[in-house]
């Protein structure tokens, strides 16, 4: 019934990975993939495949499936069935109107096992990196007349454009139980470098992964056009040009440093500095009245609320009346980069009349000196196409900055993740994101950072709302395109 697809990581690995598969009866043939410079010495069927992820490689497995299921193994790992596995996804699949499946797993390290829950699958389950886990099942026919129809070769995003034209018919199916075991293995990672898998931070792959999307977008009439609306800065008068944000929760470590990097602005404009402290209690709060205290242009700001994540208290900053014309971001625990950050971004507002400015950042640790990757400038949000391959990616960039009175009619969605993002959606279905190609920001990487050694459970809760954001826009595009 079911043929499988598995990438070769070396004889004594993959032959164990084959003597578990044909110990189900379900599995007709194994078919091993490998680098066209490697010669695997293994009892098995062959297939040369210099990327899991090509158009080229899934050509191959169509025309080389004969069952009517096809497992896939989209990366090199050990890796083990469990108790009727196949049986249950073929159960699954069989007489129902979904063509593609993933479940949870185990992975096991060291002897010691651990679960991996995977999240559901929705419209806006859009991104390129949505955690599938390795296996992937996939009815054949479905699987083969999707393939054989795509005129376009992708080197990188080929098993991407798969995905997104299946989720056309039907959305993945998540089967939540815990169907097959990953073994840690030390060839792993050799097995990765044979083949060579494209850097995310690749431009090239960036550029193929965006068109898939947004061909994906047009398909399903959820593309918007480089059509904006432009914001007019000088309609409304504001005490001050711009503000500052700075949501705080107990960093004493690092909020001294965020206030003096914002003090040293030079601007040719008013700006003040809002501080929203939520109820420190390690004396930030201390700190913070220390400097406003002798620094007229700090606000600081304690909610009556006792609910707000890092939006509410962006909307607390929002709200009150000294607020400027522009709302500019800065997390407590980061600084800019030079005295010039506010000049520039307002600069921008007032050339491109847009209704957001995101900058670009440099990850430094927390002494500020330069780390891997560098500097991350998010360079897929371009004026042309920004705002529907922002629905790929999983982030905006920083320093962001707002138009005040925009920002006063959306509010904030009070959480503390991925409320940017939300924010960057909904400005981007009517107006323009300006960029900033200088990095204008150091962000921190220490062990306080909110997003720092995330258990499964919190990645897992983390993905799935931006994925819930994903699908709001989604469904608000097709709808108004639908009545245009």
């Amino acid at each position: 019934m079911t043929d499988c697809f598995i990438p070769y990581i070396s004889d004594e690995i993959t032959t164990m990975v084959i003597k578990n598969l044909r110990k189900d009866r379900l599995i007709n043939n194994i078919i091993v993939l490998h680098h066209s410079n490697t010669s695997p010495n293994i009892t098995a069927s062959l297939l040369e495949a210099d990327s899991l992820d090509s158009s080229d490689t899934m050509k191959r497995i169509a025309m080389f499936a004969r069952s009517e299921y096809i497992l896939f193994c989209q990366m090199p790992c050990a890796f083990s069935l469990g108790q009727h596995a196949i049986s249950r996804m073929e159960y699954a699949l069989e007489n129902s109107q979904y063509s593609m499946l993933y479940s949870d797993y185990y992975i096991i390290k060291e002897e010691k096992q651990e679960k991996v829950p995977t999240i559901d699958y929705q419209k806006g389950s859009v991104r390129d990196d949505f955690a599938f886990g390795p296996l992937l099942f996939f009815r054949a026919s479905t699987f083969k007349r999707i393939v054989e129809s795509e005129p376009t070769q992708y080197f990188c995003s080929g098993l991407y454009d798969v995905r997104l034209k299946l989720s056309e018919e039907a959305l993945p199916f998540h089967l939540d139980e815990f169907l097959y075991s990953v073994i840690e293995t030390k060839e792993e990672k050799e097995g990765e470098r044979q083949f060579d898998y494209v850097d995310p931070r690749n431009r090239e792959a960036q550029i193929e992964k965006e068109k898939v999307c947004t061909e994906h977008l047009k398909r399903i009439n959820a593309y918007l056009k480089p059509l904006f609306k432009e914001i007019s800065p000088d309609e409304e008068e504001f005490e001050y040009e711009a503000s500052v944000i700075i949501p705080v929760y107990n960093r004493i470590r690092t909020i001294e440093d965020a206030i003096q990097s914002t003090l040293k602005q030079v601007c040719n404009f008013r700006y003040n500095v809002i501080i929203v402290d939520n109820h420190s209690t390690d004396g930030t709060t201390e700190v913070i009245d220390k400097w406003a205290q002798k620094e007229s242009r700090i606000l600081h700001l304690i909610p009556e609320r006792k609910d707000l994540g890092i939006g509410g208290c962006w909307n607390e900053a929002i709200d009150c009346e000294q607020c400027g014309k522009f709302a500019v971001q800065l997390d407590s625990d980061d600084v800019y980069s030079n005295e010039n950050t506010l000049q520039k971004i307002v600069d921008t507002f007032y050339k491109e009349h847009c209704g957001m400015v995101v900058g670009t950042y440099k990850i430094t640790d927390f002494k500020m000196n330069e780390i891997p990757p560098g500097i991350i400038d998010h360079r897929e949000w371009t004026p042309e196409n920004g705002r529907n391959n922002a629905l790929r990616i999983n982030g905006l960039g920083a320093p962001r900055a707002f138009y005040t009175p925009l920002l006063r009619k959306l509010h904030v969605p009070n959480t503390s993740y991925g409320e940017d993002y939300a924010l960057g959606l909904a400005i981007s279905h009517n107006y323009l994101i300006g960029r900033i190609y200088d990095v204008l920001y150091l962000c921190r990487r220490w062990e306080d950072n909110t997003d720092a050694s995330l258990n499964i459970e919190k990645q897992n809760k983390n993905n799935l709302y931006k994925d819930r954001l994903r699908t709001l826009e989604i469904e608000k595009r097709v709808y108004e395109n639908g009545n245009k």
